[in-house]
């Protein structure tokens, strides 16, 4: 399959290595190259031995690569996570904007190039409000690649096709008037339950938002699947 029809699909080729063939990369944050309009960020944990975890998060409509970053990168660093935050080509996700193929291809770049220069583990998918949407729907289409995805806040799931089958955390706040929980996080939760998924609901009493505590929660349930 050509990789811009893979991309249309949904469809992710790069498989992260726990043994990357480049000298890797030190602690810190680091500017990835991948298609022209989209950007990416790794963040490598300090204090690293062996293959480590690897979460790619996405981040809400008109966000960026290091907003992304910011929700959760402190936490997932105490806990000894890689994260690797992509943008958006346009103003939110190629699925919602219009089509798959643009973000799939630069997130598809963007995972090559981290399996070059770091020895990655397990890999989770996440992302807040359009992101958690984003990550549900890529997350479910290719659950060869994903273990988990982690959705905050989250507004719909629709996987363009479906590979394994990943667990699912979402949370979701009571007060959340962006997207409403009785439509939104209840109404997804429910409909992955019944299509069979491992699915685990945090509902909260909150707004639209992502909090330190809700990011660790989230790691350390990832963290106890066997």
């Amino acid at each position: 399959m050509s990789a811009p029809r893979r991309a249309a699909q949904g469809l992710l080729a790069s498989r992260p290595s726990p043994d990357p063939p480049a000298a890797p990369l030190p602690a810190g944050v680091h500017a990835l190259p991948v298609e022209v309009g989209a950007e990416a960020v790794l963040a490598v944990p300090p204090d690293r031995e062996g293959p480590i975890p690897l979460l790619v998060f996405f981040h809400g409509a008109g966000g960026s690569a290091d907003h992304g970053l910011r929700l959760v990168g402190r936490t997932a660093a105490e806990r000894g996570v890689l994260v690797l935050a992509t943008s958006s080509v346009a103003a939110t996700w190629d699925l919602i904007a219009g089509g798959l193929g643009p973000d799939v291809a630069a997130l598809d770049a963007a995972l090559a190039e981290t399996s070059a220069r770091v020895a990655v583990g397990r890999v989770a998918v996440g992302g807040f409000s359009d992101g958690a949407s984003y990550a549900l729907s890529l997350g479910l289409a290719n659950g060869e690649l994903f273990d988990a995805v982690l959705a905050f806040s989250p507004g719909f799931a629709a996987p363009p096709g479906r590979q394994g089958r990943p667990r699912v955390w979402i949370s979701h706040g009571v007060q959340d008037r962006v997207l409403p929980v009785e439509r939104c996080g209840r109404r997804v939760s429910r409909d992955l339950s019944a299509a069979g998924h491992d699915v685990t609901y945090d509902e909260f009493d909150g707004g639209h938002v992502v909090t330190p505590e809700l990011v660790a929660t989230a790691l350390d349930w990832w963290a106890a699947i066997p």
